[in-house]
């Protein structure tokens, strides 16, 4: 059964109330995320992470978009997530075109388009390396081995803390930096004349440095139940990097409940919509197993306070 529309409406009371208290909330509803989204207090969200069912895919639990419907039936839900977003918030898109009579769909470049149209902000696109992609072999490509992370934001000035995510350096610097040339030791400009330029002698001391744009994980996760669920480890990059503690995550297309899970480990709060009964049900048990309560009154569960 669906959450009546007053338990989001609640929800938001309960977020403002608990601002200063610190103390988060997490709210699963059931419901068309067009239709719910319209409930959502305007600015009230830090962050937005979802993989919305693709084109023709998971017909048998969200029905299936076509391609050429792709846009228009995505656009109304981009508009809302513009509403509810904070001004210095971010949008991260999972999403990759598919293969359509041998060619590749250009409804996901189509949406980029609209919703730069929309006054959306395209500020990055992140690549996801999937390390264990699904084998197989077709007569005119390779399997795909990636999928498209794509940030959108309101503003350009946003709130990102880079530091949330640094990986060791590697061991190429062992090497690299034991034995440094003069030009090591300088700015020196690419030969191209790009007007690019490093200083490798800048690395020295260095154990961790900024990420690239590409995301190496594996596609395993944790419910194996779901159509399409994405590992963890998803959103939890994008959370720490575009978030802080006791901010509020949204995700529009929640499915077993991933981006909620990790949003309650990091002490965030969360807000979650799926339009499939069981994918809330399941996220309702994962929350109670992990020892939040729902509270009826404010319509969302929260921790238990001793």
């Amino acid at each position: 059964m669906a959450y009546p529309i007053k338990s989001i409406n609640a929800y938001n009371r309960a977020i403002m109330l608990d601002n200063e208290r610190k103390k988060n909330k997490y709210a699963v509803l059931l419901g068309d995320s067009k239709s719910i989204l319209q409930n959502i207090s305007s600015d009230s969200v830090d962050l937005v992470i979802t993989s919305p069912p693709y084109s023709d895919q998971r017909k048998q639990t969200y029905g299936g978009i076509k391609a050429e419907e792709y846009v228009d039936w995505f656009m109304p839900i981009a508009s809302e997530l513009q509403r509810v977003l904070k001004p210095t918030g971010t949008f991260i898109l999972n999403i990759k075109e598919k293969v359509i009579n041998g060619e590749r769909s250009t409804y996901v470049i189509e949406l980029i388009l609209e919703m730069r149209k929309q006054g959306w902000l395209w500020t990055e696109e992140f690549i996801w390396n999937k390390k264990n992609c699904y084998p197989g072999k077709w007569p005119n490509r390779f399997r795909d081995s990636w999928e498209r992370l794509l940030q959108f934001n309101k503003s350009r000035h946003f709130y990102m803390d880079q530091d949330a995510v640094k990986v060791p350096i590697g061991d190429w610097a062992k090497t690299r930096l034991s034995n440094l040339s003069d030009t090591d030791r300088i700015r020196d400009n690419a030969k191209n004349n790009s007007g690019f330029g490093k200083n490798v002698s800048n690395w020295i001391g260095r154990e961790m440095v900024y990420p690239t744009n590409v995301l190496t994980l594996a596609t395993e996760c944790y419910n194996k139940n779901h159509s399409a669920a994405f590992p963890q480890d998803i959103p939890e990059w994008f959370i720490k990097l575009f978030t802080k503690e006791h901010d509020t995550i949204l995700d529009p297309f929640l499915g077993s409940g991933t981006t909620m899970l990790v949003a309650e480990k990091l002490n965030r709060s969360c807000i979650g919509i799926d339009i499939v009964p069981e994918y809330v049900e399941m996220t309702k048990e994962r929350l109670s197993d992990i020892g939040l309560i729902y509270n009826e009154e404010e319509g969302c569960y929260e921790p238990v306070i001793y």
